[in-house]
This record gives structure tokens, sequence and C-alpha cells, in this order.
């Protein structure tokens, strides 16, 4: 049984500060975070930008990132895999010395949001040691909330079933195959939906996948939440 634990670090603490200050409109979602090396951290991200020629000179600009690769695009969001380019004290700790994973993590104002799987274990003392390591790096941690998987995944919306026929829909289609077999906007008006509501769609359901079956080892339901987007 793991547990989840959710907290606050300051955004210069974390990752994309330079980014999130020369592009303060912009929304960013970290999805997946993996520890290739101690020095190597590789990114899964998903923004929202008023601009995106600005947002993407500011990610490449950014000192923090090594390497940028758009991965989705739409009119209204983006997707990216990124390498950091230094290693982050704090995301280092959780993944080498407590056998963390960075399973989300969400710009709020001058924040970051992370939400962060470990293994079975004390939480307090987990916790205690993540706030000891802010203290010593001179910054506020604040943790807002410990749980085990059984009782976040019980919190927690299941996949929908829109989410699920899109995944379903992309994946016979050809959409996750390289190259691609047919665009998002060529799936959405397939489905009868937007393009917006496709993409949303996908994103939700891939991340959910990816947490359940990667992180928590959980499962979904077919039979609830059918009308949720």
């Amino acid at each position: 049984m793991a547990l989840i634990v959710e907290f606050e670090v300051p955004r210069e603490k974390f990752a994309l500060s330079e980014t999130l200050r020369s592009v303060p409109d912009a929304t960013l979602e970290v999805g997946r975070v993996v520890a290739d090396a101690p020095d190597s951290i590789t990114a899964y991200l998903w923004a929202r930008a008023p601009d995106f020629d600005a947002l993407e000179a500011a990610l490449e600009a950014d000192p923090t990132v090594r390497s940028l690769t758009v991965l989705t695009e739409s009119a209204d969001e983006r997707s990216y895999r990124m390498t950091w380019n230094e290693p982050i004290d704090l995301l280092v700790h959780v993944m080498t010395e407590q056998q963390g994973t960075v399973i989300h993590a969400a710009n709020r104002g001058g924040a970051w949001a992370l939400r962060v799987s470990f293994p079975e274990g004390d939480a307090l003392e987990q916790a205690q040691e993540l706030k000891e390591l802010a203290r010593r790096n001179e910054f506020s941690l604040d943790v807002r909330g410990i749980h085990r998987t059984d009782e976040y995944r019980g919190a927690k919306p299941e996949m929908t079933r829109p989410q699920q026929k899109a995944l379903m829909a992309a994946f016979e289609a050809g959409y996750f195959e390289v190259p691609k077999g047919v665009t998002l906007a060529e799936l959405a008006e397939a489905e009868g939906v937007s393009h917006q509501a496709m993409s949303e769609r996908i994103r939700r359901g891939v991340h959910y996948l990816i947490e359940q079956t990667l992180v928590t080892g959980g499962g979904g339901d077919d039979d609830e939440n059918e009308n949720d987007e």
C-alpha cells in the first residue's frame, strides 16, 4: 500500500519559475515525472497560454529546461515532453532517497501544488523529512494532506465513460501510433465533439491510466460516471 502526500512548494524551488515569471498567464500542469538519473529528470507537461509562441520561447530559455518536444497541440492547449537541465534538490530527494514518485504538479500563483506517491511507511515521518529538507534549503513547504492510496482512490472520481470512449476511439484510429493515423481535429469530428472536449478527455483519461496502473495499481469502474466529462 502506498501513501499520497500533497503539499505546496514555492515555484522557484521546483522548476519553470522563469517561464512562469515571463508568461504569468500560463497554466502549467505536470502529469508525470520520471527520474532517469539523479541529473536527468523527464517531465510531461500540459499547458494553456494566450500566446504559445511566447510560452515556448520562455520554456526554451528557462534555465531548468534542457530539451523541449511538442507532443500534441490545439488552439488552446499543448502538451510537451521536457528534460530538466538542473537537478531540483527537492525532487531528486523525493525520487531517490524516499522512493517517491511525483504523480501530479500544477502551478498556483507563486507556488506549485504537488502530489507525491511513497511506498507504505510512516506518513508523518516522511512528511517531516520533507519539511526538514525545506527548512535546510530555507523555504517553506506546506503539507496539505496525507492519504493511503485506497482512501485516495475512493475520494477521487473514476475514469468517466466519455474518457473511456475517447481513448478507445483514439487507439482504434491510430492516434497513439507514430506517425499518427489521425489528427485530434479529425478524431473530434468523427466523434461529434469539440476539439477541446476531445483533447481534455484524452488527456484526463491518459493521466488516470498512468496514475492507477503505474503508481497506485488500481482500476476503473465501467458502470459509473457515464455522463461526466
